[in-house]
């Protein structure tokens, strides 16, 4: 009988013991509550800044370049003298020109040849060449028309071996008409270069 109770006593001891040893452990693993965890921006990397460029060194001053002399103008016509200082002379002749043209006729260039032969004989005569046009056009072709025109004949007369600081070049356009008629005979007339002239 008292074996009995004594193993009955073990028995209840372990049995107990276990017990309480899984009673603690069940209460060492209760359930946690569940942690709601944001997830951290991964670190950056502050990139360093790269290193200042040092200044380019300043070049030491460069000596002043000698001044460069401005091109000679090309002289095509004399600073004028007002037209009214120069007067007609018989042995230049003037020119005409075919409608809304600047280019000389065969026909004038004999003209123009006797002109540049009498230049070269009187040196020291310069020649005021004027541009003329008939009414048709509006002032402003006609202006620029008839510089043209004086600029071909002074052209020509250069080409002859006149010198070109000789001459001085007028447009009149189509405001000093020789004739007033609406035909093609007084229109033809009035397209012309005329040649005046005046001593040094």
């Amino acid at each position: 009988m008292r074996t009995f109770k004594r193993s009955s006593v073990c028995t209840g001891v372990i049995v107990g013991g276990l017990c309480i040893a899984l009673a603690l452990t069940a209460a060492g693993c209760a359930k946690r509550p569940a942690l709601a965890l944001a997830a951290a921006p991964a670190p950056t990397v502050a990139q360093a800044a790269p290193p200042p460029t040092p200044p380019a060194p300043t070049p030491p001053p460069a000596a002043a370049a000698p001044p460069v002399a401005a091109p000679e103008p090309v002289v095509t016509a004399r600073a004028a003298a007002p037209p009214s200082e120069y007067g007609a002379n018989e042995a230049l002749k003037r020119i005409h020109f075919d409608f809304d043209k600047s280019e000389i006729r065969k026909v004038d260039a004999p003209v123009l040849d006797a002109g540049a032969r009498w230049l070269k004989d009187n040196p020291t005569h310069l020649v005021l060449v004027e541009g003329h046009c008939d009414p048709r056009g509006t002032n402003e072709y006609n202006m620029a028309l008839g510089e043209r025109r004086a600029r071909a004949a002074m052209s020509y007369l250069v080409a002859q071996g006149i010198s070109a600081g000789r001459f001085t070049l007028v447009s009149y356009g189509e405001e000093r008409p020789l004739c007033n008629d609406e035909t093609e005979t007084c229109w033809a007339t009035n397209r012309r270069a005329m040649f005046l002239t005046r001593p040094q």
